[in-house]
């Protein structure tokens, strides 16, 4: 039986973690305002910049599930910790970076520190608060997390105009010593000890701890909601929102930006009414990812669909509707958390955090492609018509996963159903 935590501890522990992954969301959005700033410095192309974005998705999925196994060997505490170091270095030879390259592998380091972030506090939130509580948590977490994009914005742009790019920088990854201070004294893994480690696993038991935890339909429910329910936000948030927005629409560089910053807004408000949602209705967790999916799909449609350039109350639904997207992807987690035991539950929420990123990357590739192939030769200059060839490729993504969503609630279901039969014969 677990103990009650203390209230005061739990929230104490949980907003050293807060900041820790708003710092991470910080650094992982501090190339968006500096993107002319690095064309002139590193001396890259268009495509060159995107590489940056690509190769951070990149990095953040594929270290999902080993940061998993990390947390569920080592403890939240000790893991954190090691990505606060991981991000500060990172950000200070990016700081100093005067080639391509070397900024190239500066910024893959951001993102293995940054995937060292989010999934620790998930850990600490399930240890810490009463069952009931974690979905408020968790979505208050992922929403709060966001305001670290937001000081990424002003203060960054203010920072490099006054202070120039290595100082910027530097400034930057200052911030990590003293969250690292923080967190060396106030975190702790659980009510009962500082550090928490879990056995030992050779490879066979990693691969017998991840098949058992992909078997589940739980965990491949958490997944298939993860990946349909984030890929549009996220895609539009880094990289082709802001391209879409002026050149597919017509919008000015303010309206674009102001259009994008309401995305944020809807993650933020949205965020705690879906964790409350969750915690009194655990149950219609997959409904309301259908629904909520369904809407982002009806209000793409219908910009799609439009008529020339779509009028801007549209576009501010559009990027109203699409930021919930955000928050739904943590319904994933919840629903993995659920239907796993608690030694495994890093490790599953690794799994689960690869699919909307996963799906991330995916678009991310597929859209540029498609720019380039509507567009003629090789210019840049792309097209409304082009824009909407692109952001059509969103619709099959959102078909496979509404088909597995819908496949696998039912056998998590069947699953829940069974225990539950078990649990009262006493079987």
């Amino acid at each position: 039986m677990r103990i009650a935590a203390r209230p005061r501890g739990a929230w104490t522990v949980w907003l050293v973690g807060l900041l820790v992954y708003m710092l991470a969301v910080f650094h992982r959005s501090s190339l968006g305002v500096a993107g002319l700033a690095a064309t002139e410095r590193f001396d890259i192309s268009a495509a060159q910049l995107a590489t940056f974005t690509m190769l951070q998705l990149l990095v953040y999925a594929g270290m999902q599930i080993p940061v998993g196994l990390l947390v569920d060997r080592f403890g939240s505490r000790t893991v954190l910790l090691l990505g606060i170091v991981l991000i500060t270095a990172a950000q200070v030879g990016f700081a100093f970076a005067q080639h391509y390259p070397v900024a190239l592998v500066a910024r893959a380091f951001v993102g293995v520190g940054d995937a060292m972030t989010f999934i620790c506090v998930l850990r600490l939130v399930s240890t810490w608060f009463p069952v009931r509580r974690i979905p408020l948590v968790t979505q208050l977490t992922g929403t709060l997390g966001q305001l670290g994009a937001v000081g990424a914005a002003v203060p960054m742009t203010w920072a490099l105009a006054g202070l120039g790019w290595t100082r910027a920088y530097l400034v930057a990854a200052s911030l990590g010593v003293g969250l690292a201070v923080a967190a060396l004294l106030l975190l702790h893994d659980s009510p009962q000890a500082r550090n928490l480690r879990g056995p030992r696993l050779s490879l066979a038991a990693v691969r017998r701890s991840l098949a058992a935890s992909w078997a589940h339909p739980g965990t491949r429910l958490g997944f298939w909601i993860h990946f349909t329910t984030q890929f549009s936000t996220t895609v539009m948030s880094l990289l082709w929102g802001y391209p879409f927005l002026v050149r597919g629409e017509g919008r000015s560089p303010a309206v674009a930006g102001l259009l994008l910053t309401l995305i944020v807004v809807a993650i933020m408000v949205a965020g705690p009414v879906l964790g409350w949602l969750v915690g009194n209705h655990p149950w219609e967790r997959s409904t309301m990812v259908l629904a909520i999916v369904a809407a982002i799909v009806a209000i793409w449609t219908v910009v799609l669909l439009w008529p020339g350039e779509a009028p801007l109350g549209l576009l501010v639904v559009l990027a109203l509707v699409i930021g919930v997207g955000g928050p739904a992807s943590l319904i994933g987690l919840d629903v993995g958390r659920t239907s796993n035991p608690p030694e495994r539950m890093a490790s599953v929420s690794g799994i689960i955090n690869q699919g909307g990123f996963s799906a991330s990357l995916i678009l991310v590739v597929a859209i540029g492609l498609v720019l380039d192939w509507r567009t003629a030769g090789d210019s840049t200059a792309y097209t409304p018509e082009a824009f909407r060839w692109a952001m059509s490729t969103q619709y099959a993504l959102w078909a496979v996963g509404i088909v597995q969503i819908w496949r696998w609630r039912g056998r998590t279901r069947a699953v829940i159903d069974r225990d539950e039969l078990m649990a009262a014969t006493g079987r």
